[in-house]
């Protein structure tokens, strides 16, 4: 009889295991903030996401010739770039009862930070290089003024943005900043917090939209999201295992890689502005 993988043992034919982003890795930003658009593996590949820039229409009197107007049939390539992450680890260390689980749990904190750290800050790649260019590096973003003492330069920015047909639906902020923010003052002299009392735990809010706090995010900044102007290539979390990378040490070694990628469409409506004193 033939040698095969059914008739093989586990250890001659190591499995891989993916799982779905949205529930492997739900709290990462690029599943909050985006609209996924497709998947491809592979530097090279790209998602073409075809969009349209509106026409003018215009109010004609009755009977009168109406001038034509054509739509601009556009398209957004979406670069991707792989996450991974290896670790080693004795047969007897990866034996233990409570080790799997605890190694996955950071294994998924490592790929989320990264994640949220290229998907905000990433510089725009170099010649050479391939890859996505992080939210607050993307060219045409529209510039708000600087939060001080007050919340309306981002009723300003909000205002802006929905002039440009933005449909704003969340606000990006560092812990510190949603500190700042968090200590204005409801008025001169009063030591009444304009957001709140902070005694009580609940979702954070500014202006109906949710807050997303991450420590990914740029000191002393803030940006604000339209969801459908980010749009995004998502594949599986991989995880495959192997005792005979390490054959030699008697150990284990887990490999964990998450390929995505991103674009903006309309960049004028996402907005950013600064909170306190630039860093």
């Amino acid at each position: 009889m033939a040698i095969n993988t059914p008739n093989a043992a586990a250890a001659w034919r190591p499995d891989e295991y993916a799982f779905a982003p949205a529930d492997a890795v739900p709290e990462a930003l690029i599943n909050q903030l985006s609209t996924v658009a497709g998947t491809v593996e592979g530097d090279a590949p790209v998602v073409r996401v075809a969009y349209v820039d509106d026409a003018s229409a215009t109010s004609v009197p009755e009977g009168a010739v109406i001038e034509e107007s054509d739509p601009t049939l556009a398209e957004l390539l979406i670069p991707t770039r792989k996450i991974a992450l290896l670790t080693q680890l004795s047969n007897e260390m990866f034996s233990q009862d409570r080790t799997p689980d605890m190694i996955s749990t950071s294994v998924a904190r490592a790929i989320v930070r990264k994640s949220n750290e290229d998907f905000l800050t990433a510089p725009a790649p170099t010649a050479g290089e391939s890859g996505p260019t992080g939210i607050l590096n993307t060219a045409g973003i529209t510039t708000g003024t600087a939060v001080t003492d007050n919340l309306d330069p981002i009723t300003d920015l909000l205002a802006a943005l929905e002039e440009l047909d933005g449909i704003p639906t969340a606000i990006v902020l560092g812990p510190d900043s949603w500190a700042y923010l968090s200590k204005i003052k409801a008025g001169t002299g009063s030591a009444q917090p304009l957001l709140g009392s902070g005694v009580e735990a609940g979702e954070r809010r500014l202006f109906g939209l949710p807050v997303v706090v991450t420590n990914a995010m740029t000191p002393n900044t803030g940006l604000i999201v339209d969801t459908t102007a980010v749009l995004s290539s998502v594949g599986q979390v991989k995880v495959a295992s192997s005792d005979h990378a390490a054959f030699t040490s008697d150990s284990v070694v887990l490999r964990s890689t998450w390929r995505t990628g991103w674009g903006v469409v309309h960049p004028e409506r996402l907005g950013t502005f600064t909170v306190g004193t630039a860093a």
